[in-house]
């Protein structure tokens, strides 16, 4: 078991199998945390500032899965465990297909196939998801731990979605340090800026 694309949201019915293109797969945003993670992983020095510049390669799932280890090196036990949560999802959604009584026969059956198709895939998306909020958390506690004063990255909208998720990882451990994020322009490029506040 590990990490691997899966793929937008499917909308699973007896009418078919559908998918939303606007829940996508965190799987697209874990390259951008290795490199958050990376770039923020050393020792610091008052008064220094640090720039890494990101590497435009994307990372193999093979690269992904060992430095995910290296972060969250739990990660096993948390596939593991989300496996299981979505085994008894998919348990309660086959059940509930069976005792729908608005459907006929025909239609439950057709259900029940769609949703024996999308099996794997809803579960690699749940696991995508479960180690890319391990990978965002521990991101969260680096910015504490080392007092990073602020992060700025280019304004694609992965990284900004990266940045918007470490700001709820913050408040879900509830650290005691604040951010804003903002989004400008400066020769002629998008940038976003997260800047941490410790809170005294």
């Amino acid at each position: 078991m590990g990490i691997q694309f899966a793929g937008p949201k499917p909308i699973i019915s007896h009418h078919g199998i559908s998918f939303d293109n606007n829940k996508i797969d965190k799987y697209e945003y874990l390259d951008v945390v290795v490199q958050l993670l990376k770039a923020l992983d050393h020792d610091y020095f008052e008064d220094k500032t640090y720039i890494y510049n990101a590497e435009i390669a994307h990372l193999s799932e093979s690269q992904l899965n060992d430095e995910l280890r290296r972060y969250c090196p739990d990660i096993d036990s948390l596939m593991e465990t989300q496996n299981h949560t979505m085994e008894s999802e998919f348990e309660h959604e086959l059940a509930r297909a069976h005792e729908n009584t608005l459907l006929s026969e025909d239609e439950k059956e057709a259900w029940l196939n769609n949703l024996e198709i999308m099996h794997d895939y809803l579960i690699q998306r749940s696991i995508n998801k479960r180690v890319y909020y391990c990978a965002v958390d521990r991101l969260a506690q680096l910015l504490q731990h080392d007092h990073i004063e602020h992060i700025v990255t280019p304004g694609l909208i992965n990284y900004i979605h990266v940045l918007h998720s470490l700001e709820g990882s913050i408040q879900r451990q509830h650290l005691p340090i604040d951010t804003k994020l903002v989004v400008y322009e400066e020769d002629e490029r998008l940038f976003a800026k997260l800047q941490v506040i410790t809170i005294k």
